[in-house]
């Protein structure tokens, strides 16, 4: 007797255990849970791709700075540039391009 009810009783359990486990599982795969987990995935996505692209800037700076040192090219950043000097009015200023084909031959 004490025989089934323990095998009862352990069916039964092993029953709701089961029944459970499907049920979570059931609503782990509906469509709204889907596009919720999908979603959380992209924003850390995102978010990690955003922390990369800020260690490469981080990291170009850094590399920047090591060869403007090493080539003694440590001009201050904010330095205005020489001033430009601007042809009088109804001159031409003249221009040299380096893809300029009018070569004298």
């Amino acid at each position: 007797m004490f025989r089934r009810a323990f095998w009862f009783t352990t069916g039964a359990a092993a029953g709701v255990w089961a029944t459970t486990k499907v049920q979570r599982k059931l609503r782990e795969l509906a469509p709204d849970a889907l596009a919720v987990r999908a979603a959380d995935k992209a924003v850390e996505g995102g978010e990690r791709l955003r922390v990369f692209a800020l260690d490469v800037r981080a990291g170009m700076a850094r590399r920047e700075e090591e060869l403007n040192e090493a080539l003694g090219l440590n001009a201050p950043v904010d330095a205005a540039p020489p001033p430009r000097i601007l042809p009088a009015l109804g001159q031409h200023a003249p221009t040299t391009n380096p893809h300029d084909r009018n070569e004298d031959h």
